[in-house]
């Protein structure tokens, strides 16, 4: 179990590895593009080789690259839906060269087409982007907040989209009940963002609801789906569907809620990477030491 923050890779991507371990991270996400829009710096063999240099001189194995903001696989505008397919994909390469273990994208929204029709179309996009695919950096679908019909706020979507994507034959037609997650795991992995999920509806700020809402997620997608886990305290109450981060122990779930998260994923042995995506810098230093301090002493 890995503990990391959102780090920043102003100046070159080379200079993220030196930033995470800045914050004491052990895992770390970051851009390898700016997120709001514009050309993808070029990845020359130097900084390549620098990157991976600050990364092994600073014990850091585990890092994964954010996709942009502006993603949007549900668009019925050609040009932002192809060109999402594109940087995805792009990305997908850049995170192969980088040796970065995952690429986390937010799915897109269905306010063009609703959803039925907007999920479709997300399976085929995720169909293109991972056709051919033979790169080490595993696509993470990460769970939504909900807000303004954004596609992947429960856990019924997410298993529909990865049982057609991986299906031979897509037929559009089963139920998602039907997702069966645990059994068969493929190229595609999840990101389960706490303050996205909890602003969905799924419970986590005791054990209990951990226990219920990671058991509901292991029935439709599969606990081994499940690779990063954005440890992010929400500003606003359950079911909001507000996309509102906070600081641990300081939002609507709570530390009690977090200590819960640790415990289960302690007990269940399984290997995530812990990482923060919480307002202020400052902040971001002290979450790190507290998630760091509850895995060393629960």
């Amino acid at each position: 179990m890995n503990i990391g923050a959102h780090i920043s890779a102003s100046g070159g991507v080379q200079n993220a590895p030196i930033n995470a371990a800045h914050y004491g991270a052990e895992c770390y996400q970051f851009f390898s593009r700016s997120p709001q829009g514009g050309p993808a710096p070029v990845l020359t063999p130097q900084i390549i080789k620098e990157f991976k240099k600050n990364n092994k001189e600073h014990n850091l194995k585990n890092f994964y690259i954010h996709a942009p903001y502006y993603i949007n696989l549900a668009s019925s505008q050609n040009k932002i839906y192809y060109s999402s397919i594109s940087v995805l994909r792009e990305e997908l390469t850049r995170g192969t060269k980088l040796g970065a273990k995952g690429m986390m994208f937010h799915i897109g929204s269905a306010k063009d087409l609703g959803q039925t029709e907007a999920i479709k179309k997300v399976i085929r996009a995720i169909k293109e982007i991972t056709k051919d695919y033979q790169g080490s950096c595993q696509p993470l679908l990460e769970i939504s907040a909900g807000a303004g019909l954004i596609i992947g706020n429960n856990f019924q979507e997410i298993a529909e989209i990865i049982k057609e994507v991986e299906s031979r034959k897509p037929a559009r037609n089963a139920s998602a009940s039907e997702a069966g997650g645990s059994s068969v795991v493929g190229r595609l992995g999840v990101c389960f963002d706490t303050a996205h999920a909890f602003e969905s509806g799924y419970d986590l700020r005791d054990g209990k609801a951990v226990q219920k809402t990671f058991s509901q997620f292991h029935k439709l997608i599969g606990l081994k789906r499940l690779k990063v886990i954005h440890a992010n305290d929400s500003k606003t109450d359950l079911s909001s569907h507000s996309d509102r981060h906070e600081h641990l122990g300081y939002g609507k779930i709570g530390l009690a809620g977090f200590s819960a998260i640790i415990k289960y994923f302690k007990a269940k042995k399984i290997p995530l990477d812990f990482i923060m995506e919480t307002p202020t810098d400052k902040g971001v230093l002290k979450d790190i030491k507290l998630l760091k301090k509850l895995r060393d002493t629960l």
